[in-house]
């Protein structure tokens, strides 16, 4: 592993999970002053295994002074105990540096060319390219549902995601692009990965389709502590 595949969060607030009022907000009390105060949440998905009352966050403090909220959760602690981090945006950051150092072996072969691709009517996260001048579409999905060591994609129906999978294939099939899906489980205790059909059977049908018509699939974990997320390892990818 590259010493430098590692995103630090900056300093962190312990904090006490009271309710979530919108998919985008939660109530929580400061551990060390008590205080009651609102958090930006990032992570739209439901959530439900992981925010229990009086469960412990790790807030951050925005510099913004014109947001709303002067905080944002970064992590929870999960039953374990294992720490979970709720920044959906960072697997992007974090899937960036592993292709550009080669951390991904099935991947190695080709360059990052572009962030935030848009082709067909769709935004892809990242637009490679190999030394043959072929170009791959890679999808990255942030994980956070595990289970008795099997992570699972999605933890809510995702019409959205389904759609970009099933787009992947298609563009695979006429020779486009060869397409692919990264799923970043962000927290350390996953030795497995599948998709979650008992939530969205949508989903991951489209993903088996996808991955019969070429659509490279892979998962990887990570390690998460208070000051920073780790690049982790590779996990077997079980398939419907």
């Amino acid at each position: 592993m590259q010493h430098d595949l590692f995103l630090e969060f900056g300093p962190l607030v312990p904090a006490y999970f009271l309710a979530r009022p919108n998919r985008f907000l939660v109530h929580c009390q400061l551990e060390q002053s008590g205080e009651l105060v609102e958090a930006h949440l990032a992570d739209p998905g439901r959530l439900k295994e992981l925010l229990l009352p009086g469960a412990l966050l790790y807030l951050r403090r925005s510099t913004n002074p014109k947001r709303r909220t002067k905080w944002s959760v970064m992590l929870i602690q999960a039953p374990g105990p294992v720490l979970v981090s709720l920044q959906s945006t960072l697997v992007n950051q974090l899937a960036a540096r592993a292709l550009a150092q080669k951390a991904i072996p099935a991947l190695a072969p080709w360059d990052l060319v572009r962030a935030e691709y848009a082709y067909g009517g769709s935004r892809f996260d990242f637009l490679l390219e190999n030394g043959r001048g072929e170009r791959l579409l890679l999808e990255v999905k942030s994980c956070t549902l595990v289970q008795d060591g099997t992570a699972m994609f999605p933890d809510a129906v995702t019409a959205r995601g389904a759609k970009h999978v099933l787009k992947l294939a298609e563009l695979q099939k006429e020779g486009a692009f060869r397409g692919g899906v990264l799923f970043v489980v962000q927290r350390s205790d996953a030795v497995v990965f599948r998709p979650a059909s008992h939530i969205d059977p949508k989903f991951a049908q489209a993903l088996s389709a996808a991955h019969r018509a070429g659509v490279y699939v892979a998962a990887y974990n990570s390690r998460v502590e208070e000051r920073c997320i780790t690049w982790g390892q590779e996990l077997p990818v079980q398939l419907v």
